[in-house]
């Protein structure tokens, strides 16, 4: 019996969907521990109140990041038509897309000049300089996404995992730093700042075999299309996972607003330990199509892999949520226990609703738009109406993430059968 079950796990691994989730797992894994880490040491150093603050900020920079994964998203799949056409375009892909994203950035950073003290008002901030730390943070991710997103395409997940791990165990070590130095709120925002500025310049480092040889031109129009398509999956589902948080900080007062803001961290673990199951997913699935392969099998591996990992996480939330909340935050948050499981959910739930956003995305199916729109309407119409307490904001979202897991299961079904290969392909990429 044992020689069989070490047959399979064996067999299992040779399977290069499962050694390339693996790969990206324990460098999301490293990832996922170093953001909560950070958010641990904001919240036991600076306490419920001033961390409200952080959560709020890091909430909005993880929103100003709905680009950033625009742009992996159209770069690896723009990467992964050429790689799967044997043509090299790297070089001049990553020279012109770095210009092009140049632009929106310094007008990103200009803004946040502008706005600054606005915004610091609302969020009831006692200063501008996090606002200004948060603008740099945002825009320079939009930068950082450029490699990512080629690696991603590559399929080069050993370097695009240790892009992703580096990024957060920088940002934690900074963190301790500043806040220990005493730069509070401040220090919080400029440790994200350091983690991206370093991870930058290894992402460029990463892609420098690329870089050697002639540069072959690509052609940026052709990845306008998809991009639309894009936007709308990844903002909605940034929106979903960010926007009770920020709706919390306005309707609950500040000590259950920072309640709710490590719940909302907690609840994410799920999303972010599994979030290398849909980045495997994504370029592999793209690669099916450009091969006239039918990529619904891909999916369903992958779905089970997700829920695998995720219902081992559900048992340690329901099994000792005290400990959970304890180990991450201390014990000014003991508010948060009895929620803790649900938020569990609510994580995997979101985990699943990106899967298939994901798989959607690859294929440029365009009908999931309006229900991922429904279910961001729902999420923020339920908490507007209902927020007297921390549990009811739960409940509310809780409630809208399963809705829409329904509703985008419900079209897989009816998507899945009618899929072919030739119904899904996007106008070549050409070179000049």
């Amino acid at each position: 019996m044992a020689r069989g079950v070490a047959a399979r796990a064996g067999a299992a691994l040779r399977d290069p969907l499962v050694r390339q989730n693996l790969v990206l797992f324990f460098g999301g894994l490293i990832a996922g521990i170093g953001g909560f880490v950070y958010h641990a040491i904001a919240g036991r150093i600076l306490g419920p109140e001033v961390y409200g603050q952080v959560a709020f900020l890091i909430a909005v920079y993880a929103v100003g990041t709905g680009p950033a994964l625009i742009i992996i998203a159209v770069l690896a799949r723009y990467t992964a038509m050429l790689a799967a056409r044997g043509d090299p375009g790297v070089r001049s892909l990553t020279a012109r897309t770095v210009r092009l994203v140049a632009i929106p950035c310094l007008a990103f950073i200009l803004l946040t000049a502008l706005f600054g003290r606005a915004i610091a008002v609302y969020a009831h901030v006692g200063s501008t300089i996090p606002i200004l730390v948060l603008g740099f943070s945002i825009a320079l991710i939009w930068q950082v996404a450029i490699p990512r997103g080629i690696l991603q395409g590559l399929q080069r997940f050993t370097s695009l995992s240790l892009n992703l791990s580096l990024e957060l165990v920088i940002r934690t070590s900074a963190v301790l730093l500043l806040l220990r130095a005493g730069y509070a709120v401040s220090g919080a925002m400029t440790a994200v700042f350091a983690g991206l500025a370093f991870v930058f310049g290894l992402g460029l480092l990463s892609l420098r075999d690329d870089f050697r040889g002639m540069a072959h031109r690509v052609r940026l129009r052709v990845m306008a299309g998809f991009s639309l398509t894009a936007s709308a999956g990844i903002i909605g589902i940034l929106v979903l996972y960010n926007l009770d948080v920020i709706l919390a900080k306005h309707y609950l007062s500040d000590h259950d607003a920072g309640i709710y803001g490590g719940l909302n961290k907690i609840g994410t673990i799920l999303y972010f330990l599994t979030l290398s199951v849909s980045q495997v997913l994504f370029p592999r699935v793209v690669e099916a199509v450009a091969k006239e392969q039918n990529p619904g099998r891909i999916l369903l591996a992958s779905a089970g892999i997700l829920t695998a990992l995720g219902a081992c996480a559900l048992l340690v939330f329901g099994a000792v949520p005290g400990v959970v909340v304890g180990v991450l935050f201390g014990p000014s948050f003991s508010d948060a226990v009895p929620l803790v499981f649900a938020v569990g959910v609510i994580g995997l739930a979101l985990a699943l609703d990106n899967l298939l956003v994901q798989f959607f995305m690859a294929v440029h199916d365009r009908v999931f738009v309006p229900i991922l729109a429904l279910g961001v309407f729902a999420e923020a119409g339920l908490i507007v109406l209902f927020h007297a307490r921390v549990g009811q904001v739960v409940v509310d979202v809780l409630v809208a993430l399963v809705g829409l897991l329904l509703l985008l299961g419900a079209r897989c079904y009816v998507l899945l059968p009618k899929l072919r290969a030739e119904s899904v392909v996007e106008p070549e990429p050409a070179t000049l």
